[in-house]
């Protein structure tokens, strides 16, 4: 990997093609095609019970009017995520009106069965595993799953903290333990905040430095880390970090921050003015164009988008053997034909069972081994 600056100091990490060097991912495990077979839930926002038989097909394309249900098909299988849900919305607002639970339930096609359930009451969702209660985090080791939104369409315009949670979701479908460091990184600034506020003592916050630098050098080498591997696999673009802290990776890096946040124990306005790991930023460069993604068209940025996600999915299953899911929400808006075509062939190369919504179906002309649904006020016709 070859790593060169951007004007402003961010570093791009490319892919270099060099005949001698050894290929990263070779020999790679088995690879085991996991798809869903049957996906069956109820009381699920707008779908009081509904059953989807996939048939073995590759491509499963779900098309509708505006507010038919779509998306919430999407958002039922994001929810055996162990990394969040598609629109992140909690349990309670995942419910149908007027229901006190729901149920998702999964059959993969190794005979896998994945149940996800949360009832009135309830702190967190339910999982079981093939009839046993697992943690959630148990769902990793199970299935990965990848997401792009219309949220996103715009995401290389919109704030840092937009892109970098974005980010740090893929990171985590790579590293699963990611997101449980990024949860823990928050909470410990927030604590540090309190501290200061408080005037603790400083044994006290010293404590906090040490652990904020532990979390969030761990959260750095990760994000460098899956910035490198990802790169391999994007042809056409590549993926840039501007952050202190991965821009600095070294054996010192951890020490080094607590030294800063030693140095920096005050606050300005009642908030703490410290970089790290939580003012972290990404973008992507396009190759082709020769220019960043987010100087690009709103078509362009969804492509490179898509590609990012097909891309996930190669490194997902090089480095587990085992393939992803992707959800691809309304994914034919911003797309011309040309676009569209192109994205259809890449799909089909991904090695990953892709879920994708869009109002016409004729949008979706060319999308191989795909079985098509109609979705209408939160019922379907398969």
């Amino acid at each position: 990997m070859l790593c060169q600056r951007w004007p402003g100091g961010r570093v791009v990490m490319q892919r270099i093609a060099n005949p001698s060097m050894p290929v990263r991912f070779r020999p790679r495990p088995p690879l085991f095609f996991i798809m869903i077979s049957v996906l069956t839930f109820s009381n699920f926002r707008n779908h009081s019970a509904s059953r989807i038989k996939t048939s073995d097909a590759k491509n499963i394309v779900v098309t509708g009017p505006n507010g038919s249900g779509k998306t919430s098909i999407l958002e039922a299988v994001s929810i055996m995520s162990a990394s969040g849900t598609l629109r992140g919305g909690a349990p309670a607002e995942l419910v149908q009106i007027g229901a006190n639970d729901f149920g998702v339930v999964a059959e993969l096609d190794n005979e896998t069965n994945i149940s996800v359930s949360w009832t009135n009451g309830d702190a967190r969702r339910r999982v079981m595993i093939d009839g046993d209660a697992v943690p959630l985090s148990d769902l990793a080791r199970h299935l990965r799953i990848i997401w792009i939104t219309p949220r996103e369409d715009r995401l290389f315009v919109e704030t840092a903290s937009d892109r970098r949670a974005f980010f740090d979701r893929l990171v985590a479908g790579f590293d699963p333990a990611h997101s449980g460091r990024t949860a823990r990184l928050s909470k410990l600034l927030s604590e540090r905040t309190f501290a200061l506020k408080s005037r603790a003592d400083n044994n006290w916050i010293a404590g906090l430095d040490a652990q904020i630098a532990s979390a969030a050098t761990a959260i750095a080498a990760a994000r460098v880390t899956y910035a490198g591997e990802i790169n391999y696999f994007l042809e056409n673009y590549a993926i840039s970090i501007s952050g202190w802290l991965e821009q600095n990776m070294s054996a010192n890096t951890e020490r080094e921050y607590a030294e800063y946040l030693a140095a920096n124990r005050f606050l300005v306005a009642d908030k703490m003015n410290i970089d790290g790991a939580h003012r972290t930023d990404f973008g992507m460069f396009n190759a082709a164009l020769d220019m960043p993604v987010a100087m690009t068209s709103t078509g362009q940025q969804k492509s490179a988008l898509l590609a990012l996600s097909i891309a996930h999915a190669k490194l997902i299953r090089a480095k587990t053997g085992k393939s992803p899911i992707i959800l691809l929400d309304e994914v034919a808006a911003h797309l011309d034909k040309n676009a569209r075509t192109h994205l259809f062939m890449e799909l089909g190369k991904a090695d990953a069972q892709v879920w994708m919504t869009g109002i016409e179906p004729e949008s979706f002309i060319g999308v191989p081994n795909a079985i098509f649904i109609g979705c209408t006020a939160g019922t379907i016709q398969q």
